[in-house]
């Protein structure tokens, strides 16, 4: 059969573009933990209804993962994304892997890594890169991204700049997914970061902090300080234009506080507002 040589060419532009400008602003589970525990499919449905469809998750809230998956498919939510601990990825990244796969997931995130108390230091930020490189590495063979996720603890002082540093300038085989509520509470600028290390980042949280909270470098902070997206300190249209022109796909809303339910669909309704052309 011939094609029309006109019509080929404009596919191809249209796929290459939608492709290259794709933007997908999905969600965290984690922001409807309290929801869950209650109804675990009347929460998918409201993510659902909120007309969200990208989602980052991996906890099942004490459902057979099969039939949380299930409910994944009949709610049409697409789960990019699924959480696994550092003990996971460091005693069995295989098991990981496999779980990714049967999620249809393309990326496995971390978000903590196990210290004592409010130390964190060299030795343990050498001890989770290699547990980060070696775990990525398998994950990889899968097709299967690993970032990790920085709460703050991370920008401390560390020979001509942070442990942050040492963990970007280090990772072979792991990138970073950029919650930028954290990495601001920890003292640094999300697009300053972006820009310092722009092929690092390939997910983000967008989760807006209550004006005139101080931060500080330990990972912790009152939930009750996310705010809707726009109506705090950071500048999260400022950021997403940033990540947007990296090439930064997938940017999941996290919303931690007690007012989730009313917050989230204002946040995703200030997301589609933005312009990115």
């Amino acid at each position: 059969m011939k094609l029309n040589t006109s019509l080929l060419v404009i596919l191809f532009i249209t796929f290459s573009n939608t492709t290259l400008t794709a933007q997908e602003f999905g969600i965290q589970l984690y922001s409807l933990r309290n929801q869950f525990d209650k109804n675990i499919e009347k929460s998918l449905k409201t993510i659902s209804d909120w007309g969200i469809k990208t989602i980052e998750g991996g906890d099942t809230y004490g459902m057979e993962e099969s039939e949380f998956r299930k409910l994944l498919a009949k709610y049409k939510l697409n789960p990019i994304s699924i959480g696994a601990s550092y003990e996971e990825l460091r005693d069995d990244p295989k098991a990981v892997a496999e779980k990714a796969l049967r999620y249809g997931a393309r990326f496995v995130m971390c978000s903590w890594i196990p210290h004592d108390g409010n130390r964190f230091d060299i030795e343990t930020t050498q001890a989770a890169v290699k547990v980060f490189n070696e775990s990525g590495a398998i994950l990889k063979r899968e097709g299967v991204t690993l970032a990790y996720h920085a709460h703050g603890y991370e920008f401390r002082p560390y020979e001509y700049g942070t442990l942050f540093d040492f963990m970007a300038q280090n990772a072979k085989n792991f990138s970073l997914e950029m919650d930028v509520f954290w990495i601001t509470h920890g003292g640094e600028d999300p697009i300053a970061l972006l820009e310092k290390y722009p092929n690092f980042v390939v997910m983000l949280h967008l989760k807006d902090m209550e004006k005139g909270i101080k931060g500080n470098n330990t990972g912790s902070e009152n939930v009750e300080t996310n705010v809707v997206l726009g109506q705090g300190q950071i500048d999260i249209e400022g950021v997403v234009r940033k990540a947007y022109e990296q090439g930064v796909r997938y940017m999941f809303i996290e919303d931690e506080s007690s007012r989730v339910i009313e917050q989230v669909p204002k946040s995703y309704a200030f997301l589609k507002s933005i312009s990115l052309k």
